[in-house]
């Protein structure tokens, strides 16, 4: 079984070393496709063995994606959206100044008017995207914004390493509705725009995502257990 801290802590240890250096710039790469494949399913890396995120999904009831079991949790499904929200932004408009993956094709599928990262949501909020958006829908989103990111991935050189974040390109989040204009959700661009393509591939490209794929897991066994 995949363990956080032996397993993953060391590599993500090693990548913030080897990132900005660019003699180990196809090593860094490496490792980054190879750490965002344990937070992706294992289909997109081709892994022949799961991810961690196939052994977090794995036997998970639609009850389990969906309940709140109090009030300092969140969802699954939360937990699901907000990281792919925010690897799609800061991916597609932060790293590659392209398109995000999200347009009204993929809301429409996906059943929800919802477009930020969700960080401001009122546990009502939480509760209602939970119950109403479509599961198989979110999870072949969350497909498709790990396909491309790797395509991203590969097509860095290492004079895009140290790049800094364009501020029309964090000012194109808030107009595309990535974040609010709540004080919980607005520190977000603060945060990106101080930051380079390394910055942005080390936190959130990796490390944000294993944070909630764990506070994840440990959501599926407390539900385990009161089961």
């Amino acid at each position: 079984m995949f363990q956080v801290g032996s397993d993953w802590n060391p590599r993500q240890a090693q990548l913030k070393e080897s990132i900005s250096n660019t003699e180990k710039f196809t090593e860094a790469m490496e490792l980054c496709l190879y750490l965002h494949g344990i937070v992706h399913t294992a289909e997109i890396s081709n892994n022949c063995e799961d991810s961690y995120y196939d052994e977090l999904m794995s036997g998970l009831t639609k009850e389990a994606f969906t309940v709140m079991p109090t009030i300092k949790d969140v969802t699954i499904v939360w937990n699901l959206w907000h990281i792919t929200r925010i690897e799609d932004l800061t991916a597609n408009i932060l790293i590659q100044e392209k398109e995000q993956v999200l347009n009204e094709d993929w809301l429409k599928r996906l059943g929800v008017t919802v477009t930020d990262t969700g960080n401001a949501m009122t546990d009502g909020e939480i509760l209602d995207l939970s119950n109403s958006i479509n599961l198989e829908e979110l999870r072949n989103y969350r497909k498709a914004v790990g396909v491309r990111t790797r395509s991203i991935v590969n097509s860095l050189a290492p004079a895009d390493i140290k790049r800094k974040v364009r501020s029309e390109s964090i000012a194109r989040i808030l107009e595309e509705g990535g974040v609010t204009k709540h004080p919980d959700s607005l520190w977000l661009l603060d945060f990106w725009g101080r930051k380079n393509v390394a910055g942005i591939l080390l936190m959130p490209i990796t490390r944000h995502q294993i944070g909630h794929l764990n506070d994840s897991m440990k959501l599926k066994k407390k539900l385990m257990r009161n089961s």
